[in-house]
């Protein structure tokens, strides 16, 4: 095998190209031209050589901005420059209307406010890519950012109620945790804020009104991560004067670099032309008069009229590849000998390194690597070239593998963390472990004898309250039932809840025993022992080009021990909408290929067979894998082939819908059969299932995410791997309830538009979707539109997909048959009309089809102008609305839960168990019952009860939102470990401040609960001078009792110790109880 040179060095050779066309004299006379302020011309700027040009140009000029007309040549451009440039690079993007979101939470406004605060302060950025919309929106004056800023270092001295009315009046929001730009909080001495220009957020503590120290922080932890010494916040609200440009702050010798000067006059004029008149906007003549002042260079792929100097360069374009495995040698080899015989050094760009090995053994046998013409590198390349002077070719792994471009990481999350289900407000049914359903009143500081806590207030039938502690909040459980009526409160001292409890627990153990038995069923039949990872999984699996999520990895590594073991897996893989599902079944698949299976994908709408063909055909373009569909998108005779095919063992992957099991269908070796959203089956397919189930592994998927309570639940008798983060360039889809409104839709549909976007409209209604269409071309009539449905014929609706994912036209208005599958990176805006009549999940799968690209993200829920919304529509509606962020799915299944009940993997019959007693009492029965029935042992838990005179609690002007204070008081209950405690102190001190006398004793409290349990002590409290203790176990307690001769054990149950006289200090009262537990030193 030919030895091909190193993917670095090959990266050095092409960041060293940039050098070639210095040599031309028609280049030097250019950059001398431009050097006298005069124009330039640059001819023949073919695919992705602009890259290279633009390179080679800033070996001339300190600073360069380029001009493109839209976003998505933007972004390729800036994909495609490292690979020739070391230098910085600048994005100027364009930004949302002020009307879109609040300004602050645009991403792009934060980026351009970065860029020219930067450009102000003199930072270097030597190549600034723009595009036409971004540089026709203004930008904020020199004036008005310096009028508008607030510089604080450490040792400055604030006025925080000043600094917070600023803030206000700059249309900062006051909240309790800060998550998102142009958010702030204010906690004692602790000033949390957000500036839409940051990365992170900072936390600014106080001593008194003195800065003692600035810190980035993290939003989803809320923990400190760095130290400043100095920021900076600016803001210029829409209202403030945006006469500026990003002309008006780069540097008088920048050269000025328009690429396709024709597309960029038609690109300013449409959209002059779609903007909304409330948009104040530059002219394009503006524009053009501000760059008068630069140096000024054209380049295009066939110039229309020369300026100035003229340079033509020596590049052509790439043979498009046919995308046929088979005939790739023999293309690479044909394009790197030209007709006239010259031989080409041919330069292959793969995006990620894990892809090199594959793609060197894959062409290690043509000619031009025998030859040492073929080098492999690191890089990006969106449209191949070749250099007709140097004899080279460079062009990048998607062109030859006919793939579609990557996704882009976004570079911050905007979106809040989910709020607990667990949470309290006011008013909500509770779940009381002893006592049963109640409603909670609210927090209430209580005295009893010299112990000041917090308690929890709970009302019952006929008003009779009970005060829980707060330390005791364990007990306590938010009420999600799932039944149509809301249940009744339990009498205090009824025997109704332990008979209702004990009726729930005796249905629990049947149902775990049921499951145990089928999963021993399952463990005693045979079935394939894949075997371990080859060399090519390993190279299939590094060629992903993103990062997994730990979510991933682990259920990837479980789905493979379980392929690897001698029984047939059945395992249940949930996860959120884009969540990564498909690239763990896709490694599932391929593992099983390797060792010779075939594999069958089974999906339930034809559309979402297209998207699996679509994305396991590319994902695996680099292998000689055989992948067929099975779905009314095919032909009769391409049906018949593939069934035909599929019987030989000719066929690796077949991917279908229901025609998948139909009896005529047979596998020559199935091996493994994946199963998408299996729930949407019927019956009579899913008996066809149960029969495949028996001999082969089967991987079922569903968007429908487990809560954890659930999961955690059925641990050892149901297989699941639960996907819970988020993919790192996945963000929040911002959500907004509304009346069909003419002047919203054509406002949303112009903004995506105006981002070069698409967009779906969903009517799901065939028989007036063409007077939609009527309507929305007479709101919209820039945009171009077409309908699709289940009941178009096949042809027609595949070529509508097919045109819209090709981008052929801007709208595409369709029924519930976009639901599950399409995945469209540049859709970023859907309507739903008629909202209210959709069910939760139905609506979050459907908002799930945007918000898959770079971009924010747009969903709006249409309901009719005058229409009146039954109150289960209403809360079904609020409830999308407000869980619009990554991972809402889980919030989601369980607001559903409360809203029409639930349908989950249990089955309905349980549905009436679950509203008896509330779902997480139902889990917690369901876990004790597997635990019990499989012999396991129980879940260690700590219930040690402290009834000190001590006042313990977390103080209103310490923490002061009550939802935050209600889940630290939970996750004080949970503490189980020593560091964990630690932990926790440490996350309080950065979060709230330095921590009071109350909060420390709290902490102390969950410290003595941990001693006390090494020795299974059930209570301490104080009787009279006496400190008593309960205790379970005599032999374990006498241990104790031995180093301690002090405690003085009464009973089988109870020891004491004698206190002196007088009233002990709550803090010496904690040392000494402390000092007992500990062990002698």
């Amino acid at each position: 095998m030919t030895d091909v040179p190193s993917h670095a060095l090959t990266s050095k050779r092409l960041l060293a190209l940039s050098e070639n066309f210095a040599r031309s004299k028609d280049f030097i006379a250019c950059v001398d031209s431009l050097r006298r302020g005069e124009s330039a011309t640059f001819d023949s700027v073919w695919g992705s050589s602009c890259a290279l040009l633009a390179a080679s140009l800033s070996n001339q000029f300190k600073n360069i901005l380029i001009v493109v007309a839209d976003g998505k040549t933007q972004d390729d451009l800036l994909d495609d420059l490292p690979t020739f440039f070391e230098g910085m690079l600048e994005r100027f993007p364009a930004c949302m209307p002020a009307s879109s979101a609040g300004v602050h939470l645009d991403l792009e406004y934060g980026d351009r406010l970065r860029l020219i605060k930067g450009l102000l302060a003199g930072d270097k950025a030597p190549v600034i890519v723009a595009t036409v919309p971004s540089l026709l929106q203004p930008t904020p004056s020199q004036e008005s950012i310096f009028g508008n800023s607030k510089r604080i270092s450490v040792g400055d001295q604030i006025d925080t109620d000043g600094f917070a009315t600023w803030l206000l009046e700059q249309e900062f929001h006051q909240t309790s945790a800060v998550e998102l730009p142009g958010e702030f909080s204010i906690r004692g001495g602790i000033v949390d804020v957000y500036a839409p220009d940051w990365e992170n957020p900072v936390r600014i503590e106080l001593f008194d009104d003195e800065v003692e120290s600035l810190r980035q922080f993290e939003c989803a932890n809320q923990r400190s991560s760095a130290e400043l010494q100095q920021i900076e916040i600016t803001v210029v609200t829409q209202d403030g004067p945006v006469n500026g440009c990003l002309l008006d702050f780069i540097p008088d010798d920048t050269l000025l670099l328009l690429l396709e000067p024709e597309a960029l006059n038609e690109q300013a004029q449409r959209y002059t032309e779609r903007i909304s008149s409330s948009e104040t906007i530059h002219s394009w003549e503006e524009i053009k008069r501000r760059w008068a002042k630069l140096p000024a260079a054209t380049a295009s792929r066939v110039t229309s009229g020369h300026l100035g100097a003229v340079y033509q360069l020596p590049i052509d374009t790439v043979e498009r590849f046919s995308g046929d495995f088979g005939d790739l040698k023999l293309q690479v080899d044909r394009l790197a000998r030209d007709p006239s015989g010259e031989e080409y050094e041919i330069f292959v760009m793969a995006r990620v390194e894990g892809e090199i090995p594959r793609v060197r053994e894959i062409l290690s046998s043509t000619a031009a690597a025998a030859g040492g013409r073929l080098q492999i590198g690191l890089g990006c390349v969106h449209q191949g070239f070749r250099n007709r002077e140097s004899f080279q070719i460079v062009i990048g792994c998607d062109q030859m593998f006919h793939r579609t471009e990557l996704r882009r990481k976004g570079r911050r999350r905007l979106s809040k963390a989910i709020d607990s289900f667990l949470d309290l407000r006011e008013g909500d049914l509770i779940v009381h472990l002893s006592h049963g359903i109640g409603r909670f009143r609210g927090l209430e500081m209580l005295d009893k004898d010299g112990q000041r806590t917090e308690h929890l207030g709970l009302e019952f039938h006929g008003g009779t309250k009970i005060y829980v502690p707060a330390t005791k909040i364990d007990l306590v459980q938010k009420y999600i039932g799932g039944s149509k009526t809301r249940p009744t409160l339990a009498k205090i001292g009824g025997k109704s809840w332990a008979k209702q409890k004990a009726s729930v627990e005796s249905a629990i153990e049947d149902l775990a025993s049921e499951m145990i038995e089928l999963q021993a069923k399952r463990d005693g039949r045979p079935g394939i022992a894949f075997s371990p990872d080859t060399e090519w999984q390993s190279e299939f699996e590094h060629s992903f080009p993103y990062r997994e999520t730990p979510d991933q990895l682990t259920a990837i590594e479980a789905i493979k021990q379980d392929m690897q073991r001698a029984q047939p897996m059945d395992r249940l893989l949930c996860g959120d909408v884009g969540f990564g599902k498909t690239e763990v079944a896709m490694r599932a698949a391929f593992k099983a290929v390797e060792n010779g299976y075939q594999v069958g994908v089974l999906v339930p709408t034809t559309i979402l067979a297209e998207q699996h063909y679509k994305n396991f055909k590319e994902r695996m373009g680099e292998f000689p894998l055989d992948i067929a569909k099975l779905s009314r998108f095919c032909t009769t005779q391409e049906l018949k082939e593939s069934v035909e095919r599929l019987k030989k063992g000719r066929v690796d992957i077949v991917i279908g819908t229901h025609r998948l099991v139909s009896k005529d269908v047979k596998f020559f070796n199935l091996g493994l059969v994946i199963i998408d959203e299996e729930q949407r089956f019927g019956v009579e397919h899913k008996e066809r299932l149960k029969s495949i189930r028996s001999s082969v592994d089967v991987l079922t998927m569903s968007a429908t995410p487990i809560p954890r309570t659930l999961h955690m639940s059925l641990v050892g008798v149901r297989d699941i791997s639960n996907l819970e983060t988020p993919p790192d360039d996945r963000s929040a889809v911002a959500t907004k309830v509304l009346r069909f409104n003419n002047e919203t839709i054509r406002t949303g549909m112009l903004r995506e538009l105006n981002r070069g976007g698409q967009i779906f409209f969903v009517h799901n209604r065939v028989n007036d979707i063409h007077l939609i269409q009527q309507k929305l071309e007479s709101l919209v009539p820039e945009a171009t539109f077409r309908f699709g449905h289940g009941q178009m014929n096949e042809t027609e609706l595949e070529g509508v997909m097919t045109d819209f994912i090709a981008g052929k036209f801007d709208v595409l208005i369709a029924t519930t048959i976009i639901e599950s599958g399409l995945d469209i990176p540049n859709a970023n805006t859907i309507f739903i009309n008629d909202a209210d009549r959709y069910g939760l999940s139905d609506l979050h799968q459907l908002r799930g089809r945007v918000g898959r690209y770079k971009h924010k993200a747009y969903c709006y829920l249409l309901i009719e102008p005058h229409k009146h919304l039954n109150p289960t529509a209403a809360r079904r509606l609020q409830a999308i609305e407000t869980f619009s962020d990554m991972g809402a799915g889980f919030a989601i299944s369980m607001r559903d839960l409360e809203i029409r009940g639930a349908g989950n993997l249990l089955g309905t019959q349980q549905s009436g168990h679950i509203a008896t007693i509330g779902y997480e009492l139902y889990c917690q029965l369901l876990e004790n019952a597997v635990r019990h029935l499989k012999h396991m042992p129980a879940k260690l838990s700590i219930h040690v009860e402290v009834d000190l005179p001590v006042a313990a609690f977390l103080p209103d002007s310490y923490v002061v939102d009550r939802r935050q204070k209600i889940d630290l008081y939970r996750r004080l209950t949970r503490l189980e470990r020593f560091d964990q405690i630690e932990e926790l102190r440490n996350e309080l001190r950065d979060r709230f401040g330095k921590i009071p006398p109350p909060v420390r004793r709290l902490l102390t409290l969950s410290e003595l609960k941990l001693e006390a349990a090494v020795y299974q002590i059930l209570s301490i409290s104080m009787e009279d001078k006496y400190l008593t203790f309960k205790f379970q176990d005599r032999s374990r307690f006498s241990q104790l009792s031995k180093i301690r001769p002090v405690i003085r054990i009464i009973d089988d149950q109870t020891a004491m110790v004698t206190l002196k006289e007088g009233k002990i200090h709550p803090t010496k009262m904690l040392a000494l109880v402390k000092s007992l537990l500990q062990p002698a030193t």
